[in-house]
């Protein structure tokens, strides 16, 4: 590979998305390599390359001559393109409509003290996506189990399922299913469900944003206060970094309810996190949430703080 400054680079090419080639050298490791840059290159190897009008072809190098992506089949002479239509580099299967990528976390934050009070804390955290090439399907629950001297102190869930489908590489339209209840808010049970379009603003490592907005019902079902529901516009947030090195990832996450009825009361929750990777594919976070809900019942604070470091 020759870049547009003059210098060399001899490796294995094993992917491109996102406009950046993957490389691993000798010297240097694993190298992200912006296409932009390129003047030349030519793999010993064949590869899968998927074009930005969604044509796959397979069997053949990868070359680039004077800042122009070379494509030829044995049924016909070759083709150039700009290297900017060149979309992905050995692709996954459910990048070419076969099946779906799987991910998923789990995490635990546990604490427990004997002494003069004896406490025992339980935080809790899953998330698993199924991701295609058209669709995903979300599902996320998280709750909170803490006791002290044999009192319980608090005792809140969440669960959550959505559906995406996507009408772009990065606007998705969506419905999403939730259900939330926290016995020390007085809270038995609020569901929430609604549609939302969302769009993926950046998906760099060094910078991912995805954002949604929608329209959503709101049930909510109190222990001792009135029952309430309404329509709410829905928010939801996500930005991350690997700025930091080192594998690790800064992230911001925030979502929301705005009575669209009562425009005074409105939900709004932030996570603010770092983490890390640790052995074995586990990865270790420290994490603040903020739960700030601005019609709470009499006797409830507004705001809820909570800190806390899970391994997952």
């Amino acid at each position: 590979m020759v870049l547009k400054n003059g210098s060399k680079i001899l490796g294995t090419i094993t992917a491109s998305r996102d406009g950046q080639l993957k490389i691993e050298t000798d010297f240097a490791g694993t190298l992200m390599i912006p296409l932009d840059q390129v003047q030349s290159m030519r793999t010993a190897e064949p590869v899968v390359i998927k074009l930005a009008d969604d044509e796959v072809i397979s069997g053949q190098p990868l070359q680039v001559e004077d800042d122009k992506l070379v494509v030829s089949t044995p049924a016909e002479p070759a083709r150039t393109y700009a290297v900017d239509d060149l979309l992905l580099v050995n692709p996954e299967p459910w990048e070419l409509g076969i099946g779906h990528k799987w991910t998923g976390l789990v995490s635990f934050a546990m604490t427990m003290q004997r002494g003069n009070t004896d406490t025992d804390e339980l935080d809790y955290k899953l998330e698993t996506v199924w991701r295609g090439q058209q669709d995903r399907y979300t599902l996320r629950l998280n709750g909170e189990l803490d006791e002290a001297d044999g009192q319980k102190n608090a005792d809140n869930w969440m669960a959550q399922g959505k559906y995406d489908y996507f009408v772009s590489d990065r606007t998705y339209y969506g419905f999403s299913a939730l259900a939330e209840h926290d016995k020390f808010t007085d809270l038995d049970l609020r569901y929430v469900l609604g549609p939302y379009i969302g769009r993926q603003f950046y998906d760099d490592p060094v910078f991912t944003l995805a954002g949604e907005l929608g329209l959503s019902y709101v049930d909510e079902d109190y222990i001792v206060a009135e029952d309430d529901h309404y329509v709410a516009a829905a928010w939801e947030f996500r930005a991350s970094s690997n700025y930091l090195g080192g594998d690790s990832r800064l992230y911001v996450e925030n979502n929301g309810l705005w009575d669209l009825e009562e425009t005074s009361d409105y939900i709004v929750n932030t996570t603010f996190g770092l983490s890390f990777p640790l052995l074995w594919s586990l990865e270790a976070a420290a994490e603040i949430l903020l739960e700030y809900d601005a019609g709470a019942v009499a006797g409830v604070d507004k705001l809820d703080e909570t800190y806390s470091f899970r391994i997952g």
